[in-house]
């Protein structure tokens, strides 16, 4: 059945995606326990329409450019699909020069929206919705002639890289280089240049510990062929002089979260990381460097999660924070519920909200956080957001346990 073209039917999108974004996720990934725009304008809403959707606005003062590389690894087999080289996909965020006349990056592909809203069970939005969401970001603007330190970037498990394409908005018009890795095979949809669109092979049961461990293996490797055709003697983006290899952190969503700690074990040039609520059994040996673990409530001492967050916390021997953040649900660190809210006219805050956090509080809460960790840790500047509760951000709990 061909479903209908135009704007979101609000109702039905936010009804699917505020309870089916932790659901399609669940036993891999979820604590780990088995500047100016150059987009159009949005479309005028009618009544019971949404507008055509939007990411949150950047808040640093650098406009951003996006470009997109496909990263073939032919050293490397693919762990999810015999007989093939690992590829991966990787959308590069970064301070750029203004032009004229520059068009704004896409979000996703068509074919990514409609397997990203397959997942979700959305079948009354249509197919192409969430490759029409406006972003803030140039396509393959000129980069800025600056050297900025570099964030790897890892999304959750079936979710493709651009599920966190505010945040990497954010730190890129805040001064960062921001490589959103898409590990081929484990998105629900991947699309490359060529026009393959690659589904989720690994995708399928069991998963069980033996799937955790292979996840995070296999990301740690690829965050270490990114680095070396980033950083290394012939880098592969034009705008590689942009990029300071000296200053280098990860931050990972869900699975991407819990594959930081084994990246960061096996790749020194990995300087700090961050899990947005994922830690799991491959995370527990812990590190030696600047580690911040921010999630639901659940992951708080006492709750499900703190099996492996109290382990990796033990475990961790450098800087380090556990933050938890009230109302927050797992897909609360991504665009989905920002993209939600916004698809419920006549609220204020959105169905989000209903349940506890607001997307666009989401949103704002994890760029502050995930900033001023990275401000902190990668360019020296002391920020006091880290060193204890906020009142202007009480959803934010410290532990030290």
């Amino acid at each position: 059945m061909t479903r209908p073209r135009g704007r979101v039917r609000a109702g039905v999108f936010a009804r699917v995606v505020g309870l089916a974004v932790a659901m399609a996720c669940t036993g891999l990934a979820l604590t780990g326990s088995s500047a100016a725009s150059a987009a159009p304008s949005a479309a005028p809403s009618a009544p019971g329409i949404s507008p055509l959707l939007e990411l949150p606005r950047p808040t640093g003062p650098f406009i951003v450019g996006r470009t997109v590389l496909a990263l073939r690894d032919a050293s490397r087999a693919d762990p999810w699909v015999a007989g093939q080289r690992r590829e991966l996909m990787v959308s590069l965020w970064y301070p750029a020069v203004p032009a004229r006349g520059a068009r704004p990056a896409p979000y996703m592909t068509e074919r990514e929206s409609a397997a990203l809203l397959e997942l979700l069970g959305a079948d009354d939005v249509p197919e192409d919705t969430l490759a029409k969401v406006r972003t803030y970001s140039v396509a393959d603007a000129r980069p800025l002639a600056r050297r900025s330190p570099l964030v790897l970037l890892s999304p959750g498990f079936k979710l493709p890289r651009a599920t966190l394409s505010s945040l990497a908005e954010d730190l890129a018009s805040r001064g960062y280089v921001v490589a959103g890795v898409g590990h081929n095979h484990e998105a629900v949809a991947t699309t490359f240049p060529d026009g393959r669109t690659t589904p989720c092979s690994a995708c399928t049961p069991p998963y069980d510990q033996a799937k955790l461990t292979r996840i995070g293996e296999g990301r740690a490797a690829d965050m270490r062929f990114v680095l070396d055709r980033l950083i290394g003697p012939s880098p592969v983006w034009g705008g590689g002089r942009a990029v300071d290899g000296r200053r280098v952190a990860m931050v990972g969503h869900s699975a991407g979260g819990y594959s930081t700690v084994p990246a960061m074990r096996g790749d020194r040039r990995i300087d700090a990381g961050l899990t947005l609520d994922g830690l799991a059994e491959v995370s527990t040996p812990g590190v030696d460097r600047p580690f911040l673990m921010m999630g639901t409530p659940e992951n708080a001492p006492g709750g499900a999660g703190e099996p492996y967050w109290g382990r990796t916390w033990s475990a961790l021997s450098g800087w380090k924070r556990w933050l938890t953040v009230d109302g927050a649900q797992h897909e609360s660190f991504t665009d989905l519920p920002a993209l939600v809210d916004q698809a419920t006219p006549g609220t204020s805050d959105g169905p989000v909200a209903e349940a506890g956090l607001s997307g666009a509080r989401g949103v704002e809460i994890t760029r502050a956080y995930v900033g001023a960790f990275l401000d902190r840790q990668l360019r020296n500047r002391p920020r006091a957001l880290l060193d204890g509760p906020s009142v202007h951000r009480p959803e934010v709990r410290f532990w030290a346990p």
